[in-house]
């Protein structure tokens, strides 16, 4: 097994992560240090795709291309890397299916989760896809979702865009969201999404959706954890802006563009969180359609 890693300066990360995504769209590994953020791929030798445009679309910002031969068991020794992650506080917890369940895990709507003692739980095995809980922008995402599942009983039905491996669409169902709609334009994560949903007793329904290309499912309330400049292109086909919209997958120099796209689709930025380089927007909308 080989591991292929491109290391760049963290203000160029979300340009690296687009590029990157483009020739393996099934996800990345990331890792940070105070002055680098490195993604990682993995395949047998001959199997990895070359990276010229890549290196092109970087420039002077890529620090580092390289590929390393691992182990014959990384496939056992890679879960030594990924644990649960709490989120606000510990009021949920992502994490793998290996890793012990909180024993005060409602595993029922949190819109009940007043009722019980204990973190909601929501389990995500890594797979082919992107999104294992850990990254800033899928944190902000959630702990948005927390704070508007506590403004009130009301949900409804949900869309994720870019569902990856399906956590803010499992998250948002534990939530009382439904019914919730997952959609990515990889097979392999819609596989991953629907295995992860198994494993959390959920059922959500999930497409194929080129968001390049085709119109994003239309719901009340959408989740969307994209880089910007799919985000803005997204917003360029809304027909009915969402009554609430959670966004991220931007980094914090990249807010105006995006607020000024979405002010166009009819969505007003109520409120715009960093964590780091990263930032994460809550958009109203006003549409009769979505009450």
């Amino acid at each position: 097994m080989i591991r292929l890693a491109v290391r760049c300066r963290p203000e160029l990360a979300e340009r690296v992560l687009a590029e990157l995504l483009e020739i393996v769209p099934g996800g990345v590994e990331e890792e940070a240090g105070a002055e680098w953020v490195e993604y990682a791929i993995y395949g047998a030798p001959g199997e990895l795709p070359a990276l010229p445009d890549l290196e092109a679309a970087a420039g002077d910002g890529l620090v580092e291309v390289s590929s390393t031969e691992i182990p014959d068991d990384w496939a056992d020794r890679w879960r030594d890397f990924h644990h649960p992650v709490p989120i606000a506080g510990g009021r949920m917890i992502i994490q793998p299916s290996w890793e012990p369940r909180p024993s005060a895990d409602p595993g029922t709507p949190a819109g009940e989760a007043e009722e019980v003692a204990g973190p909601l739980c929501v389990v995500i095995d890594p797979g082919q896809a992107f999104g294992t809980g850990a990254h800033a922008t899928t944190t902000l995402c959630l702990e948005l979702l927390l704070e508007l599942a506590d403004r009130g009983p009301e949900r409804g039905p949900l869309a994720d865009l870019g569902t990856g491996s399906g956590v803010l669409a499992i998250a948002a169902a534990k939530l009382g969201w439904g019914p919730v709609t997952g959609c990515d334009s990889e097979v392999a994560a819609l596989e991953a999404a629907a295995e992860n949903a198994t494993a959390n007793g959920i059922e959500l329904e999930f497409l194929r959706v080129n968001l390049r290309d085709q119109p994003a499912p239309a719901a009340p309330t959408v989740v969307a954890n994209l880089t910007a400049p799919l985000l803005i292109e997204v917003a360029g086909r809304i027909e009915a802006p969402p009554r609430a919209l959670v966004c991220s997958g931007l980094l914090a120099t990249e807010i105006d563009p995006v607020t000024a796209a979405l002010a166009g689709a009819g969505l007003e930025v109520e409120e715009a969180r960093r964590r780091g380089d990263w930032a994460a927007l809550l958009c109203r909308g006003s549409d009769p359609r979505h009450g």
